[in-house]
């Protein structure tokens, strides 16, 4: 992850911390689980499958498309479900298998993300961005997709997710 991608992911931390004034703590099911080197690879790469394919879809279909813009939980489906699979620290009584968490790959999605974003921002800064308006889009997308993801990966409520973008919109 670059420096700038990290800042990126710290500066959206902070001002979620500073909305909600408390501070913001990450899963703690399933952090000290060893998981293979593998397998974590495994389940990251099945991840940006997810946001690949979604992101592809969208620029076909355009079916997401609002007046502000697409609609992220809408555009990325599958990898938001996704996450939540992987932060799952419960499962019903009945259930075949236990819940086994798995942060560390949504920490590493996260990281995934904002190099992602600032590698848009770089290609759009760039003198041969030949589809700026296609690019800022896919900006704008992978940018609130990981406000989307930080929410579920730090277990924001659904009142404190929306307190959090009533105030990002007032500012």
């Amino acid at each position: 992850m670059t420096g700038r991608a990290k800042t990126i992911l710290t500066g959206r931390r902070e001002r979620m911390e500073r909305i909600l004034d408390r501070k913001l703590k990450p899963p703690t099911a399933g952090a000290d689980t060893p998981i293979s080197d593998e397998t974590r690879k495994h389940l990251l790469s099945e991840a940006q499958d997810l946001y690949w394919n979604e992101l592809e879809w969208e620029h076909i279909t355009d079916e997401e498309a609002v007046e502000g813009g697409p609609l992220v939980e809408l555009t990325f489906p599958g990898l938001l479900a996704y996450v939540r699979g992987l932060l799952l620290d419960e499962v019903m009584p009945d259930a075949l298998s236990p819940a086994n968490p798995r942060p560390q790959v949504v920490a590493d999605l996260l990281d995934f993300l904002a190099d992602r974003v600032v590698g848009l921002e770089e290609n759009l800064d760039g003198d041969d961005a030949s589809e700026p308006e296609k690019l800022q889009r896919e900006l704008e997308m992978s940018s609130d997709l990981i406000d989307r993801v930080l929410y579920l990966y730090h277990g924001l409520s659904s009142e404190e997710v929306e307190y959090v973008e009533s105030a990002q919109a007032a500012t």
